[in-house]
């Protein structure tokens, strides 16, 4: 009745999101709403939890149950999902730092095409590899400031946006610091960098190449961008200054150390993008644009362009929303159903991936379905199944298993705009709505993924 109840209450959750508009209603109420209710279902249900070790906790009455069974469990995926969130805030923080110092400036002036198919080229292949440096939730933050400064048209822009999410999605398939389920597969000793790189960079290029091409024959992307050429010209000058390059520059060495920091410490990569934010914090209260501002913000001697600024224009929406669904999904994952072997039980997630190989039995299909899956629902979780159902033994290091799962979570998730960090990302930032993007790009995305898990099963024979 638990299990019931939960799901419903996901679904019900999920269906207002995906009708904001119709609704009336921010996304976030209602993502709020469904990850507080799903676990305040299981309290008070006292339905049975399984822990992040696959460990099913035995049910148990009163408070009792709450501290010994439902706190941890609780406070794990708290955890998990704070790690995300500051991460998100971080990179959110730095990005806009570069920003009001026109940072990106120095950039797009660079970039002088107002013809929507080259720029659709440029902005892919830019989030293509910016993805895999960083990762694509960086890289879409990123992409969306760019955009912003040459498409001043938000209903030009977020043909661009959307487009780039794929491009970064795809990206950050092949690369182990470029997605969190890549970086899962990475820490846990299931895929090499060499290994994964080799294997993936092929499918993912064609991920991203054939959208492209289909796209470029679209109405939406010939003719000519309609920005005002007055503005750049006129701004040019004022725009790039000392502090823009200066910033620009600790910007993204900031992200890239991220990455390096982990590698080098073993930590987790939030505490890399905190000491990161620092140290460009630290530049900003000390360097500022020529130009004077007549408004005080914060500590750095009374500019506009300082942190606390920054940090008033991040989409504080989008953290609380990504924040509700992946407490929602945290729940879906620890809720325990009888497992397909009809003896133990498991998580509902878990339990969903064993039903799905038990009915279908192809492992190449079965994942194929798990990057459907990954649009629906957060793919950290699914993953984390994957990587619990398959034993080392079976499937060791860089088995094409692995990579075929990295590849399906990783792009799979651009099939809906909710369906990735950086579609969450570019949704918040953007305003971009869910039946729009379905409408228009979701079908492109498809036929990306295909067409990539079908190079991959051709180059690699599949998993079997």
């Amino acid at each position: 009745m638990v299990i019931t109840i939960v799901v419903a209450i996901f679904l019900i959750g999920y269906i207002a999101i995906v009708f904001e508009h119709p609704l009336k209603l921010d996304k976030t109420v209602p993502a709020l709403i469904m990850g507080a209710l799903a676990w305040a279902a299981i309290s008070l249900g006292h339905s049975e939890l399984v822990d992040h070790h696959g460990h099913l906790i035995e049910l148990s009455e009163g408070k009792s149950y709450y501290k010994y069974a439902l706190s941890p469990v609780l406070l794990h995926h708290i955890g998990k999902v704070a790690e995300i969130l500051l991460f998100l805030i971080g990179a959110m923080t730095i990005v806009e730092l570069v920003d009001l110092h026109r940072g990106f400036s120095v950039i797009t002036n660079r970039i002088n095409t107002t013809k929507k198919s080259t720029m659709l080229i440029m902005i892919c292949v830019l989030a293509f590899f910016l993805s895999a440096t960083l990762d694509n939730l960086a890289a879409t933050i990123v992409l969306v400031s760019l955009l912003r400064k040459l498409i001043p048209v938000k209903e030009e822009r977020i043909w661009f946006v959307s487009m780039g999410v794929i491009a970064a999605n795809a990206g950050g398939a092949w690369s182990p610091i470029g997605d969190v389920t890549t970086t899962m597969l990475w820490i846990g000793e299931k895929v090499s960098t060499t290994g994964l790189i080799q294997n993936l960079v092929i499918p993912s290029v064609i991920c991203i190449a054939l959208p492209i091409i289909i796209a470029l024959q679209l109405k939406a992307f010939k003719g000519h961008i309609s920005a005002p050429e007055t503005d750049k010209d006129a701004n040019i000058a004022k725009e790039v200054s000392l502090s823009s390059k200066t910033m620009l520059f600790f910007g993204i060495t900031g992200l890239v150390a991220v990455p390096i920091f982990k590698t080098l410490t073993h930590l987790p990569p939030y505490v890399g993008m905190m000491l990161s934010l620092g140290i460009v914090w630290l530049v900003s209260e000390y360097i500022h644009p020529d130009e004077d501002f007549s408004k005080d913000h914060g500590h750095g001697g009374g500019h506009a362009s300082t942190a606390h600024t920054a940090l008033s224009r991040i989409e504080m929406s989008s953290i609380l929303f990504f924040l509700g669904i992946l407490v929602a999904v945290a729940a879906l994952e620890s809720a325990a159903v009888m497992g397909a072997d009809g003896v133990h039980k498991v998580g509902l997630l878990r339990g969903l991936a064993e039903q799905m190989e038990a009915s279908i039995g192809n492992l190449d299909i079965v994942i194929v379905v798990l990057g459907f899956l990954s649009a629906l629902i957060d793919n950290v979780p699914l993953v984390a199944a994957s990587m619990g159902m398959y034993p080392i033994t079976d499937f060791p290091i860089d088995h094409n298993l692995w990579h075929f799962v990295a590849f399906s979570a990783g792009t799979g998730g651009s099939m809906l705009i909710i369906g990735s960090a950086a579609g969450v990302a570019a949704m918040g930032m953007e305003k971009i709505d869910f039946i729009w993007y379905l409408k228009n790009i979701g079908w492109l995305a498809l036929v990306g993924f295909l067409a990539g898990c079908g190079a991959f099963v051709l180059m690699s024979g599949g998993v079997g």
